[in-house]
Parts: structure tokens; C-alpha cells; sequence
């Protein structure tokens, strides 16, 4: 794998069976299902994570999609970014092809959205990897997991699972998720932008 051609694609969590099913764990999640259409399966990494090595979606005219290593920290959310520019270092990737995936209250509920760098937005698990890694320009995938009920703390709400009736909702988000990811990575940002910034 080359510097040129090898995109990291993380999604954030929680480790622990306790947390997998959070809110917070969302982005991890969308990584499973990801991972599930490769037909790859995320392995131990020295780097605190589990990763696979894969090929993303389609390129236009059929060819195979870029090479992307798909991984999900086995850290704690705040501590996300040691494992992430460990991943970064081993597989050579930089900054601009590294794609975060993450829970977000600030837009509504099962809608996905990309940008290119910007604040955290009190994200822990975003505060961390930039300041590992230096720099807030990599992309985010932003999935939207609501917002608390009443005067309910942010942190206790993201660390809840998804409400019964909402979890159909959420398998229509992570397979979104899932679908803006290969239309980053094969199309390019501005098309993802376009198509998933507007719904």
C-alpha cells in the first residue's frame, strides 16, 4: 500500500459489549456494516484497533473501489487518537484520507452528513485525534443520533442505547453511512457533500 491510494476509515466507539449498542457507539457500527459488504472481518491491530484491509464500493466503469483499511479503536472514546495516528504511521496515510465516523447531536436524528475539518463540537473522541494527529483537516462522517429528552445530560444520553422504535431508523443510518463512505472514497468529497449534505 502507497501513501497515494490507501484511505483510513474509522468509526468511533466505545469498547466492551456493555457499550456497543450506545448511541455513541454509532460510528463504530457503521465500520461492521462496512466491513460486512467487503466481506471482511476487523482483526486485532498493534495499533489498539481492529482493522481490515479492504476495497471500497465501485469505481465509475466497474473497476474496484480504492484500497481503504477499515478500523475501529480499541481505546476509549477520549483516547481515540493514539490509535488512530498509529494506524496513520503504519499504513502511511495522510491527514486528507482519513475518514472519521461519529455520533452527532447537532443534526437530526438518522440523517448523515460530510464535511472536511471544523471544530469537535465537544466531541471527545474527535478532540482526541486531532490533537493526536495535528491538524482538524480529515474528513468526518456525521450521523445523527438525537437529541436528550428534557434537561437529560448530553453525556448520559450518547452512553444509552438507541430506543426500540428507533432502531429501524438506525439500520437505514448505518447502511447510509455506509453509502456516503463509498461515495467519498470513489466519487470524491464535493459529490458526497452534494448528495448527503442537502437531504
Amino acid at each position: 500500500m502507497t501513501t497515494s491510494d490507501t484511505w483510513l476509515v474509522v468509526g468511533l466507539g466505545n469498547p466492551g459489549t456493555q457499550y456497543s449498542r450506545n448511541r455513541h457507539n454509532v460510528g463504530a457500527m457503521a465500520v461492521d456494516v462496512l466491513a460486512a459488504r467487503t466481506g471482511a472481518t476487523l482483526k486485532r491491530h498493534k495499533a489498539r484497533a481492529a482493522a481490515a484491509e479492504v476495497r471500497v464500493g465501485v469505481l465509475p466503469g466497474g473497476a474496484p473501489g480504492p484500497r481503504a483499511v477499515l478500523a475501529v479503536p480499541s481505546s476509549w472514546m477520549n483516547e481515540s487518537g493514539g490509535p488512530v495516528k498509529a494506524l496513520m504511521s503504519f499504513y502511511k496515510v495522510p491527514p486528507r484520507q482519513l475518514v472519521v465516523i461519529h455520533d452527532e447531536l447537532d443534526i437530526p436524528f438518522a440523517s448523515s452528513r460530510v464535511k472536511l475539518g471544523g471544530g469537535e463540537g465537544g466531541h471527545n473522541g474527535l478532540r482526541s485525534i486531532s490533537k493526536s494527529v495535528g491538524t482538524k483537516d480529515y474528513v468526518r462522517v456525521r450521523l445523527g443520533i438525537g437529541r436528550p429528552p428534557g434537561r437529560q445530560d448530553p453525556a448520559d444520553f450518547v452512553l444509552k442505547d438507541f430506543a426500540s422504535g428507533e432502531r429501524a431508523d438506525v439500520g437505514v443510518l448505518l447502511e447510509d453511512a455506509a453509502d456516503v463512505v463509498e461515495d467519498l472514497l470513489t466519487q470524491g468529497l464535493t459529490y458526497a457533500q452534494d448528495r448527503w449534505n442537502a437531504r
